[in-house]
């Protein structure tokens, strides 16, 4: 019996060693994506990265952050692929040779939303200049992000075209430097404005008394791009599965993944891959 023990004891840890020693299996199989706090909150990439590790056995960690932390990551060389909207900033990555191409995604908009009682009077506009001149002129609560992400860089563009540095201002002004999800909070604790990207709009659930009061204006259009991390710059991204995930978005099925995406029969996202100059 003791060399029955012994022997069975024997191949229970060489069963256990030679299970160790096993090779990776496909659930080993991943890529990081550095990308954006709106595609993360807004829940499009629970819809859509299950369908992709489904066709390819790659399954997608994603590093969700403003845009401005999302380049810094993928700078760094530790994304393989990059996913953000900021075309200016995205424009400058390849430029500087992070990545040899840069690929439209979709897009939604932006909206600005405040207290129904509207303090402002800016309701209804879709004049995004002109409201933010109302906000800042009222000098009515506005809380920014604050954080050098996509929204928060658009958000500054559009306060540069309307003429009006809000950080001059009598504390009316509120740059929080925190995420959107934070931010809509935060405007909905003080009866506030502020300034979201649409997806996350439609997918909060703590609005308080905030509504959409400013929409419509072209200047309030949110494009989305993709790019892989150029590999010879870093040797350890993983281009060909990096690759793969890039040419998955922007394909037929991708798109037809992202457009399927909605909320209470709302569209989040719009596909766009194939327009050319977005």
């Amino acid at each position: 019996m003791l060399r029955r023990s012994f022997v069975l004891g024997c191949a229970a840890a060489a069963a256990l060693l030679l299970g160790s020693a096993q090779p990776s299996t496909a659930a080993d199989r991943f890529i990081t994506v550095a990308s954006t706090t709106s595609t993360e909150d807004s829940g499009l990439f629970k819809s859509i990265l299950p369908k992709f590790t489904e066709k390819t056995g790659i399954e997608v960690r994603v590093v969700a952050k403003g845009t401005g932390q999302a380049i810094d990551i993928a700078k760094r060389g530790d994304a393989d692929v990059l996913f953000v909207h900021h075309k200016p900033s995205e424009d400058k990555f390849v430029a500087e040779g992070f990545s040899t191409e840069r690929k439209p995604v979709m897009y939604n908009d932006f909206v600005i939303v405040g207290p129904k009682a509207d303090p402002a009077k800016v309701g209804g506009s879709k004049d995004v200049s002109a409201a933010l001149k109302g906000i800042a002129a009222a000098k009515a609560p506005f809380v920014s992000r604050g954080d050098d992400s996509g929204t928060h860089k658009s958000e500054q563009a559009l306060w540069k075209t309307a003429g009006v540095d809000p950080t001059t201002g009598d504390g009316w002004y509120r740059a929080i430097g925190q995420g959107m999800g934070a931010t809509l909070n935060t405007a909905a604790a003080v009866s506030g404005y502020a300034m979201t990207d649409r997806a996350t709009w439609l997918s909060f659930k703590n609005r308080g008394d905030l509504d959409i009061l400013v929409e419509g204006d072209k200047r309030l259009f949110n494009q989305y791009g993709v790019m892989l991390v150029n590999p010879a710059k870093f040797s350890h991204v993983k281009a060909a599965d990096g690759q793969a995930f890039v040419d998955w978005l922007v394909s037929a099925e991708g798109q037809q993944a992202i457009a399927d995406y909605t909320i209470n029969g709302n569209s989040l996202f719009f596909p766009n891959a194939n327009e050319p100059g977005v």
